[in-house]
């Protein structure tokens, strides 16, 4: 087993069972958002932990904006780990940003994977009319990564409200301000570019793994038709709305998040 490779994306396992579960972080977060999600697995598969390389406790000398000017940057990461671990049969959890990485993953090493879930996954964040509605314009994109440029906590303070939603809580916003703040802003800003205006639609129909796609009924950051148009992409593909507000359902509502991933998973069986 490489144990550089698993020292810089700072992999963690636990779990009583045999079969790999992978969680992957969305945008500006690190692997402490699954705390609520993970013990709802832990007794029956083998749960896998990590960061993406320039967030949380990752080795962020290994960051090289090059290799992360793109998603497959971030895939090659998920593949490596894999490798390093040589691990099969893998159902691969992923939020935001990480859905689609965790995708081009799985279409490199289809072999390689069980399933695919997928919490609040964009495969293209820019509107492109008349046909696909992504959520924003180029222009707010651009807005949005300057002033991470010029202000990033004012950026991080803004963002991380319209992010989590559910303002009766306001503590969850605070934790995910925490989260940004706590990342490079260099790193962040980068890795803010390559999220938002990466377009993997045309990807969407080279996904051979059986995927649910887990979205949120009111989520600032995916609209529901985004969600929808990757359900109708992807062959074989679950579509489970929540009735729930924000873009991270696992840590906002992790008891409905989990219901939705065990009865899928149970559904197999069924």
């Amino acid at each position: 087993m490489n144990k550089s490779i698993l020292s810089r994306n700072n992999v963690h396992v636990s779990g009583e069972g045999d079969q790999p579960m992978i969680f992957g972080n969305g945008f500006g977060c690190d692997q402490h958002m699954w705390r609520y999600i993970v013990p709802g697995f832990q007794q029956n598969y083998r749960t896998i932990l990590f960061d993406y390389v320039g967030s949380g406790d990752s080795d962020v000398e290994a960051y090289n904006s090059e290799r992360y000017s793109s998603l497959g940057g971030y895939s090659r990461d998920l593949i490596e780990i894999m490798d390093a671990m040589k691990l099969d049969d893998i159902i691969f959890v992923g939020h935001s940003v990480s859905c689609m990485i965790g995708m081009l993953a799985a279409i490199q090493r289809p072999e390689r994977f069980h399933r695919l879930i997928m919490i609040g996954p964009s495969a293209c964040y820019l509107n492109d009319p008349p046909d696909y509605h992504g959520g924003f314009d180029r222009e707010t994109i651009e807005e949005l990564l300057n002033l991470m440029e010029k202000n990033y906590i004012g950026w991080a303070t803004t963002f991380a409200p319209e992010v989590m939603k559910n303002r009766d809580r306001p503590e969850l916003s605070e934790e995910l301000k925490e989260n940004f703040c706590s990342t490079d802003p260099l790193i962040a800003r980068e890795f803010a570019e390559v999220t938002f205006l990466s377009d993997n639609r045309d990807d969407l129909e080279n996904c051979t793994i059986p995927t649910l796609l887990i979205q949120c009924a009111d989520d600032a950051i995916v609209p529901v038709e985004a969600g929808k148009f990757i359900h109708k992409k992807i062959p074989d593909c679950s579509f489970d709305l929540l009735p729930v507000s924000g873009h991270c359902p696992h840590l906002s509502h992790p008891s409905k998040t989990i219901e939705s991933i065990i009865r899928y998973l149970n559904s197999e069986t069924d």
